[in-house]
């Protein structure tokens, strides 16, 4: 092997732990507003919600409302940041001009993907643990199939993340930021059965959830925990791969031709 190739590919590797690293300490900075509000925002809800419908609605039998709430809660909240960390951090930097360091640096298109992506499940995966150890303190959880639940948190946790990334890409200024966040991510969470069970709606709000893959996150994640869900375990992974995969394709191919990032 050429020793340019074993050169490019250690540069590839420092530079992707690098921008790792970079934004991990960017979101750290200023952990108040990137981990400790949303999970009290989650704790709102939760408080809400559970006081409002705790023994008047059981979703699945022998779970509470309150035990019902809490992993989509967590998941919302896992959406929603892992969405914010790289949606932000990008659209930052395009605005305050220091994007052309990261352009000039030796970094492929891989490298870039793949370090927004960790670092916003990072994130992810402390707001997730702290939302579910303060939630401890209301409801015990039990945790059906471990293995399920970290594959759903993985699968949704990247996909919104890479969303966030070509919603970065797109975006010009925070106003597109916040109108995708306003009219995609937040309306797409709350549809997505947090609240309730979707076998409680109306005939064509049942069929329209079946096609929110946010749905599949939440309801996957529940199985998690409960060993019980809205549909098969099976059908909630292969949309969140497929979601991610879709997701993913685009993201890479912005990333390789320069879309609105050098030109």
């Amino acid at each position: 092997m050429p020793p340019e190739t074993d050169l490019a590919r250690f540069s590839d590797r420092v530079g992707f732990v690098t921008l790792t690293v970079k934004e991990i300490k960017r979101f750290w900075s200023v952990l108040g507003q990137t981990v400790t509000a949303p999970v009290i925002t989650a704790l709102l809800y939760l408080l809400v919600f559970a006081q409002a419908m705790q023994g008047r609605a059981q979703v699945y039998p022998g779970v509470s409302y309150t035990e019902f709430l809490v992993p989509g809660l967590v998941m919302m909240t896992v959406i929603q940041n892992a969405f914010a960390n790289s949606s932000s951090s990008l659209t930052q930097s395009k605005i305050m001009g220091n994007l052309v360091f990261l352009l000039m640096a030796p970094l492929g298109a891989w490298e870039w993907f793949a370090a927004y992506v960790v670092a916003a499940l990072v994130r992810a995966a402390l707001v997730a643990v702290a939302m579910l150890l303060v939630a401890l303190l209301f409801v015990p959880l039990p945790v059906h199939a471990p293995l399920a639940l970290l594959a759903m948190f993985l699968l949704s946790g990247a996909s919104l993340a890479v969303l966030g990334l070509i919603a970065g890409i797109v975006a010009s200024k925070f106003d597109h930021l916040a109108a995708f966040t306003n009219f995609i991510i937040t309306p797409l969470s709350f549809l997505s059965g947090v609240f309730y069970s979707v076998h409680a709606l109306p005939p064509f709000w049942y069929v329209a959830s079946h096609f929110n893959p946010f749905f599949y996150m939440i309801d996957g994640f529940r199985y998690g925990f409960f060993g019980q869900a809205d549909v098969p375990i099976g059908l909630s992974l292969l949309w969140a791969a497929g979601f991610l995969a879709l997701l993913s394709a685009i993201c890479l191919w912005m990333l390789m031709t320069g879309y609105k990032l050098r030109r």
